[in-house]
């Protein structure tokens, strides 16, 4: 067994599945029952009923990515440490034979409570508002490992500039994998693009903790109807790209922004800002489900080059 500690909560990482249940029981116990969980598209997940009746969730991949499943316990810690919004207990998280595995506490989801948007938007707002310097051993925006982006892999290579870190660890990245997509005019605007990007964005007041892949299937309401963020893409950066994903697809009322705008406040041209944070998510979609997402990316791409 290792253990990483990250902030309040230490990571257990396990090389049995059945190691990683004595750690969440504290006693020998064994599977009753493995009931399938539908909802994500990169894992297989089940709901576990043991031997002593506790219920847990499980998420499995192949060996290969195992790395997948210690960003997300990293992350899921991480905004855990912070105190400002419920995200699930990570048990442990390890490899048994030819799967890697996450193992967690098993959330029956209720019907969202009276004011449950307006406590998501003010949990969000105090997560951005938290204390970002332990996560950082130098510079102020990265994280202080890559992580995931859905299947992706995203770079959090720290720096000092949010626009040197949007531009180098998360636009040009991904603008480079997509280059099987662009033709010649495509790449020498998008190259455009990335020498403007300071007179589009800002340098934040404050750096952020972020959720990093924040739309509407990665949050759900909990046994209370109370909010709880799941399956983060965590790294330091300006709030608003936060809040820009969570307009790229819907799904989040009214009520969410209204609360979150009210404690966090809202810097002038957001709305022009916006879609250029949501370049980065559909270049990302483009380069892990194809050409569907094509023309959104052009789109933004032209939108942003000759500004």
């Amino acid at each position: 067994m290792e253990i990483i500690s990250e902030k309040r909560q230490d990571i257990l990482f396990c090389s049995s599945l059945k190691d990683a249940l004595f750690a969440a029981c504290g006693k020998e116990a064994s599977i009753r029952e493995k009931h399938p969980v539908h909802g994500g598209d990169a894992n297989d997940a089940f709901r576990l009923v043991l031997s002593d009746g506790e219920t847990l969730f499980l998420k499995t991949n192949s060996r290969s990515n195992s790395d997948f499943f210690r960003a997300e316990a990293e992350g899921i810690a991480a905004i855990a440490s912070t105190g400002t919004v419920r995200v699930p207990y990570i048990h442990a998280a390890g490899t048994d034979g030819g799967l890697s595995f996450l193992l967690m506490e098993y959330i029956e989801s209720a019907r969202p409570s009276p004011l449950f948007w307006e406590k998501l938007g003010h949990a969000l707002a105090d997560m951005h508002a938290a204390d970002t310097t332990g996560f950082l051993s130098k510079g102020k925006y990265g994280f202080n490992k890559d992580n995931y982006i859905g299947a992706g892999k995203q770079i959090n290579t720290p720096a000092g500039s949010w626009i040197e870190f949007f531009s180098e660890c998360r636009l040009r990245p991904q603008f480079e994998l997509a280059e099987k997509y662009f033709d010649s005019d495509m790449i020498r605007k998008a190259g455009r693009l990335m020498d403007g990007l300071d007179r589009i964005l800002f340098e934040p007041e404050k750096p952020a903790l972020l959720h990093g892949d924040l739309w509407s299937g990665n949050f759900l309401s909990d046994e209370k109807g109370q909010p709880m963020l799941i399956d983060p893409a965590v790294y330091i950066g300006c709030s608003e790209a936060d809040i820009a994903m969570t307009e790229l697809f819907g799904g989040f009322d009214r009520r969410f922004y209204d609360s979150y705008f009210e404690a966090a406040g809202m810097i002038p041209g957001y709305e022009d800002r916006r879609d250029l944070y949501n370049l980065y998510h559909l270049t990302n979609h483009l380069n892990l489900f194809g050409s569907a997402y094509l023309s959104s990316v052009i789109r933004g791409i032209d939108r942003y080059c000759s500004i």
